[in-house]
């Protein structure tokens, strides 16, 4: 049975309230912004019918049951934070509110626990650097973790953690998690699974295109470039819009922070900026202070010298999204903005 408790600021309790209210009036349309992490937000209409299918195929999944105890941590402006009410109402969890913040933990009881976790990686790596965040995590059912790229440090840390552990792969037209993936035990898997239902293929440009009742049956165009195995299989390669053209020649940024990943424990994103003479310069924005240095890091083995970082820029902390993701175009921008009024 459907119950609520809160542990946040009047406000933020008003916003859920008001949501709750919204969905159990039978709304038919919900209109919800996407991140905007690397690109101008924008409204997605999503139908009532799309976000049930969701709700059906996340509770299949990972075997979702009435009475589980689940935690909303994500924020509820955000299709993340509204599906975490929504199956909590559908499904008929218990489920605690907290405002979202890096330690989800924070404000609700020690001797809490609870059956379905979901989290961002910048939360889960804050919760995993205490013992009792530990064995409040070793409790659950089953733990997804979304949003953004898992870096290999916190892919590390998380073998400490004995229930099962899933990377998720979705946005806000496919209203959440279309993939999963096993990220801990001994059913690693480099490939995501597409849930029951869900069809895949690429286009001409190498990108994963998504068909299912979540995207009301009709065929999404991402801009994630993907190697597919098996038809319901795939492994992202990056993103198409992340390919910079330095000096004529074109580089991928995953690939150069997947190797930065080995060796730099600071959060960090690699970007290209306007070069007289490259047309475009790669530099990776690395936040706080260094726990590197950068003559030491060794990336010529698996990476060509053009795909060697230009500079490393340092920025005291980035701007991040309401769902927890670094906004990359405000970080550059503010960077910039503040470079020219220091000079």
């Amino acid at each position: 049975m459907f119950e609520v408790f809160y542990y946040c600021s009047n406000e933020y309790k008003q916003k859920v309230e008001n949501f709750i209210f919204l969905w159990q009036s039978g709304i038919e349309n919900l209109n919800v912004p996407t991140s905007g992490s690397t690109g101008t937000p924008k409204i997605i209409s999503l139908k009532r019918s799309q976000i049930l299918a969701s709700v059906a195929l996340t509770k299949e999944t990972f075997q979702l049951k009435e009475n589980f105890k689940t935690l909303s941590n994500l924020h509820i402006d955000y299709i993340a934070g509204k599906l975490m009410i929504i199956r909590a109402i559908e499904i008929g969890l218990k489920i605690d509110i907290v405002e979202p913040s890096s330690n989800p933990f924070l404000d609700i009881p020690k001797n809490q626990n609870y059956d379905f976790l979901a989290f961002i990686p910048l939360q889960l790596e804050t919760l995993l650097k205490n013992t009792d965040s530990i064995l409040k995590l070793n409790k659950a059912k089953v733990i997804i973790i979304g949003g953004a790229a898992l870096n290999q440090q916190l892919f590390e840390k998380i073998q400490v953690i004995n229930s099962p552990v899933f990377a998720t792969y979705g946005m806000t037209e496919t209203v959440t998690h279309i993939a999963y993936k096993r990220l801990n035990g001994l059913k690693i898997n480099p490939f995501f699974e597409c849930l029951e239902g869900v069809k895949i293929k690429k286009n001409k440009n190498n990108c994963l295109n998504i068909c299912s009742e979540n995207t009301d049956n009709k065929w999404i165009i991402t801009n994630d470039l993907v190697e597919i195995k098996e038809e319901r299989f795939f492994k992202l390669i990056g993103r198409i819009d992340n390919i910079i053209n330095s000096g004529g020649v074109k580089i991928q940024l995953e690939k150069v922070e997947n190797e930065l990943q080995k060796q730099i424990i600071n959060r960090f994103f690699c970007w290209g900026i306007n070069d007289q003479t490259l047309g475009q310069k790669l530099v990776v924005f690395v936040e706080g202070t260094l726990n590197f240095n950068v003559k030491e890091l060794e990336l010529t083995k698996n990476l060509s010298k053009f795909e060697i970082p230009k500079e490393f820029i340092q920025i005291q902390s980035f701007i991040e999204t309401l769902s927890g993701k670094i906004d990359k175009i405000k970080t550059v921008n503010e960077y910039f903005k503040n470079t020219v009024s220091n000079s």
